[in-house]
């Protein structure tokens, strides 16, 4: 895929998240994402026909901490398109956006614990009732 369609795949992305591509460096096959309260970032994409592949970093050390599950996604086994490592991006940065985890593991457990409590209010209920 060429510089370009890479870039209209983040812009495209950049539509569904508070990201927005801030800038593009063709000859470096750059691209720097900005989102508010300060969290950036910048893609490294590969070239065509190269072996290499995606990078991310930050600038920011603040940021970069969070960027660590993106980095470890990259260097797993398999070919990553941009969209998918722009997602793992995201999902890495929602604590510094303010966004609730969206982690499907701990939504299971949370409904195990309302499930868990609901039998206890009934009883709680019954007891109430009775006196």
């Amino acid at each position: 895929m060429d510089f370009q369609q890479l870039a209209d795949v983040a812009d495209k992305w950049c539509s569904n998240t508070p990201f927005e591509l801030i800038a593009t460096e063709e000859t470096e096959r750059r691209m720097d994402f900005y989102a508010d309260p300060g969290v950036s970032f910048y893609v490294l994409c590969p070239d065509n026909g190269c072996g290499d592949n995606f990078h991310v970093w930050s600038e920011s050390e603040d940021c970069l901490p969070f960027l660590q599950l993106a980095q470890d996604y990259i260097s797993s086994c398999g070919k990553k398109t941009l969209h998918e490592i722009l997602e793992k991006v995201f999902k890495s940065f929602r604590p510094l956006l303010g966004l609730p985890d969206v982690d499907n593991d701990a939504f299971e457990e949370y409904n195990a614990d309302v499930e868990e409590e609901e039998p206890e209010a009934d009883h709680q209920q019954m007891g109430v009732s009775q006196q």
